[in-house]
């Protein structure tokens, strides 16, 4: 069956694997990716990555790009309010699925049930159980590239902003830090592998602190 999937986009690795892995996985078409941009600094909530980069990526990846946008700060009920309105756009345009890049949080997947419960719309979580260090070699030997857009610094030193997502980086990490950071030890930007057509040119910039993280700003490079 041909299965229209919405991909909820965080611009990070594990949203690049499983656009992926969902491409690999029978008669699936991702249609658009859903992400919410804090429109105050017009980035990527979360990630803190730029606009720029975040349409580069939908191109590269040939997905159309659903953004939405949310204040700074957002309540729970305003996101809520956005994000059905987004699932209403889902079905309106003939979307079957939404699918979703967590790894093993069950509170995060039991919320993501309860609320889209009445959507009529099937919930996809492709990499869901996969133990986080293995899954990390099956990306990395995949060709997937990827670097920290943030770090929480009371997990993780503020010097592993902006560094590269790769082996090196997985033995410098603190024992007690997710490999995939899924505990929100770090964020990252996807800039390269088999689900984009090209990489992504980006360049490292400078390293800001805000609202208790540490954001690397990347950018596109000309």
């Amino acid at each position: 069956m041909h299965r229209k999937i919405l991909l909820s986009w965080s611009s990070g690795k594990d949203s690049a694997w499983t656009l992926h892995r969902l491409r690999q996985a029978g008669d699936n078409e991702v249609v658009a990716f859903l992400t919410t941009v804090n429109e105050a600094f017009d980035r990527v909530a979360m990630h803190g990555v730029r606009r720029e980069l975040l349409e580069a990526q939908a191109k590269a990846a040939g997905v159309e790009l659903w953004p939405v946008g949310i204040p700074y700060p957002c309540s729970n009920e305003l996101y809520e309010e956005v994000m059905s309105e987004a699932l209403d756009r889902a079905r309106c345009s003939g979307i079957d699925a939404v699918a979703f890049d967590d790894l093993y949080l069950e509170d995060i997947r039991r919320y993501r049930e309860m609320k889209m419960a009445a959507s009529g719309l099937e919930l996809l979580f492709p990499l869901w159980g996969i133990p986080t260090r293995e899954l990390a070699g099956q990306m990395m030997k995949g060709g997937l590239r990827a670097r920290l857009t943030c770090v929480d610094p009371r997990v993780l030193p503020a010097e592993f902003a902006g560094r590269e997502w790769d082996e090196c980086l997985l033995h410098d990490l603190p024992h007690d830090v997710d490999p995939c950071g899924e505990n929100g030890e770090f964020h990252t930007f996807a800039y390269a592998g088999p689900m984009f057509a090209a990489p992504i040119p980006c360049r490292s910039g400078s390293v800001e602190f805000r609202d208790g993280f540490v954001f690397a700003d990347l950018g596109l490079e000309s």
